[in-house]
């Protein structure tokens, strides 16, 4: 009985563990790039740093010179830049994770 006991509440912590994971997560919201390039350093937003919309959060390098590959698309925080420097990106690519601000 005591073993059935067991599996029953480990089974329970996993799924609330899972659904507080999902929560979590959903918070964020991924920033895609519309170009493909190299990253470039200048123009590159940190982590940290509060993002309006519109805002530019990533260059890269093309044919025809520097562009925009990101803008955010939400008023946030960023929380995570996947791209750095030299890193070369392809159109689709998640670049940025904003956590949206609160109203």
């Amino acid at each position: 009985m005591t073993h059935k006991k067991s599996i029953i509440v480990i089974t329970l912590l996993l799924v609330v563990s899972a659904a507080l994971w999902s929560l979590a997560a959903g918070q964020m919201v991924d920033q895609r790039g519309v170009l493909s390039g190299n990253v470039l350093s200048n123009g590159l937003i940190a982590p940290g740093a509060m993002a309006r919309e519109g805002d530019i959060l990533v260059y890269v390098e093309t044919l025809t010179g520097p562009a925009v590959a990101v803008r955010a698309n939400i008023d946030g925080i960023v929380r995570e830049v996947l791209a750095k420097p030299g890193d070369k990106v392809r159109s689709g690519d998640t670049l940025v994770r904003i956590e949206p601000i609160k109203r």
